[in-house]
């Protein structure tokens, strides 16, 4: 029987059959997973994929006390470096399985298939989006294991995060356009080492404030270990550059398709289209107001007061940055804590804890910041928990102490207040001897040393040092109240530490009177 006597007595068959375009659909996808699965047993893929989730573990992993109040605009970027070794493993296995049929001599055989060539390109195609999507899941877990923290201060940004997936993605749809434009498995190691060498370049240049840096696929967002600054200040324009990368994917993509042979008219309507986002996210990365950023990042830096709230706890103002209004509850804990064993009227003083950065010189840079000669003025930075703690506690102590931060630039070496400022703030600490080793930049407390603050540090004499150890030996109680009957003379440039000592019920070190101020 003829095909046409058989349509025509059986007419249900012809209805159910599909299209011709949805069979090659269908022939497309089922090829697609078929060189997916192939990709995953690949053994650079399987050994930089563990490298990169090893390394995603490790560092969730990590124990520090300022993982518990992580700033989510920085933690969007640093998940930006980790893919890329996992990105470079996928552009050279997909590459090299778009080549496996040069590598085997099988290309003439595929000229008797029904599946054209740009059909088996856009298999490869779709067979790196798996590893893009399960980069984005990697992206995800990592991000959101730190914004689930109940300390999680900010947000981040959806541009940032999907820079990691972007460049997979990128990596991926390059192995192909490279199999087709040069059919060779040693351009994908040439292609690696300039593909590396731009992206560090255009980080660099788009952190330096050159809008020209954008323009490259890959740029990764700085992590210099500048203190975190609020999310507009950045000046990143992470969402234009996501929508620039997405489109350059696709447009290489359709590259990539055209060499092939795919010159149906969705390729081409998908160039025009892709071609279209370039040059739209492209704009939108340029037209930005730096002038505008930069004025910001000066009132952010010279007049906090202007972008800044305020709350009231206890008697004394805390003024934040939006995105840190959460954590004024922990600045006002500190705060009372230490008060708490403060004398004299300090034990009721009001205080105003001001949230400062120095943004000026830019975003990143781990500029200092300079004491406050305001009364009552104490200032905290933009990082929280771990060892920001106690440092905050010291700029505390030290304004109920001497009135001001910039009292820290005298001399105290001559006198009790360095003794009463690290009493106030060890005297309530869980941990007093570690703490008292931990804040001091030496990591000792024998001899002399300086104490870290948010501005400037306190120095401290071997003598003074041998007194605040004697005093942690102490009952807490006898010291407490010690401090607190004697508070004007431990607050006074006239007190020696001997005398301090001797007024603290424990033995002056022989070395006090002996004391230099320029040891």
């Amino acid at each position: 029987m003829s095909a046409t006597t058989a349509t025509l007595a059986n007419p249900a068959r012809t209805l159910a059959e599909p299209p011709r375009e949805a069979r090659r659909a269908r022939a497309v996808l089922d090829l697609a997973r078929f060189e997916a699965r192939e990709l995953l047993y690949q053994t650079p893929m399987l050994v930089f994929f563990a490298l990169y989730a090893g390394f995603i573990v490790l560092r969730l992993m990590s124990r520090d006390g300022m993982d518990s109040y992580p700033v989510l605009n920085t933690v969007d970027r640093r998940t930006q470096m980790t893919p890329l070794l996992f990105a470079v493993a996928l552009l050279v296995c997909v590459n090299a399985a778009a080549l496996r049929s040069r590598k085997h001599g099988t290309v003439q055989q595929f000229g008797v298939l029904a599946m054209e060539p740009w059909r088996r390109a856009l298999a490869h195609l779709l067979s790196v989006v798996p590893y893009a999507a399960l980069t984005a899941v990697a992206v995800a877990v990592e991000f959101g294991w730190e914004a689930l923290k109940p300390g999680a201060i900010g947000h981040g940004s959806f541009g940032e995060l999907a820079v990691g997936p972007l460049t997979v993605l990128f990596a991926g749809v390059v192995g192909v356009l490279l199999a087709c434009l040069l059919p060779s498995s040693f351009v994908p190691l040439l292609f690696v080492i300039p593909f590396y060498a731009v992206a560090v370049l255009a980080s660099a240049v788009a952190d330096a404030g050159s809008r020209a840096g954008w323009l490259s696929p890959v740029v990764f967002g700085a992590d210099t270990g500048g203190d975190p600054v609020p999310s507009d200040l950045l000046g990143r324009p992470a969402g234009w550059h996501a929508l620039y990368v997405t489109a350059l994917c696709v447009a290489l993509a359709c590259a990539a398709l055209l060499v092939a042979g795919g010159r149906t008219r969705a390729v081409k309507a998908a160039t025009a289209l892709a071609l279209a986002g370039v040059a739209a996210g492209a704009i939108g990365q340029s037209a930005q107001d730096t002038a505008g950023l930069a004025a910001a990042r000066t009132t952010a830096s010279d007049s906090p007061q202007k972008v800044q709230s305020c709350a009231t706890h206890d008697g004394s103002r805390y003024c934040a940055f939006p995105e840190w209004s959460g954590v004024r509850s922990e600045w006002a804990g500190v705060v009372g804590r230490v008060r708490s064993l403060a004398g004299g009227d300090a034990a009721n003083a009001s205080l105003t804890v001001r949230q400062r950065i120095d943004a000026r010189s830019g975003v990143e840079a781990d500029a200092a910041l300079t004491p406050s000669t305001v009364p009552g003025r104490v200032t905290v930075g933009t990082r929280w928990g771990g060892n920001r703690v106690p440092e905050f506690a010291v700029g505390v102590a030290t304004v109920l102490v001497a009135g001001t931060e910039a009292a820290t630039e005298e001399e105290m070496c001559r006198d009790a207040r360095p003794v009463t400022i690290m009493w106030l703030v060890l005297g309530a600490d869980p941990t007093p001897s570690d703490t008292f080793r931990h804040v001091r930049l030496s990591d000792s407390t024998e001899g002399s040393g300086s104490v870290l603050a948010p501005t400037n540090g306190l120095s401290m004499t071997a003598a003074q040092t041998t007194v605040v150890r004697e005093l942690l030996a102490r009952p807490h109680a006898e010291v407490a109240a010690r401090v607190k009957a004697h508070w004007a003379e431990l607050t006074s440039t006239a007190t020696s530490p001997a005398e301090a000592a001797k007024l603290l019920g424990v033995a002056a070190p022989q070395e006090t009177e002996a004391q230099s101020c320029t040891q």
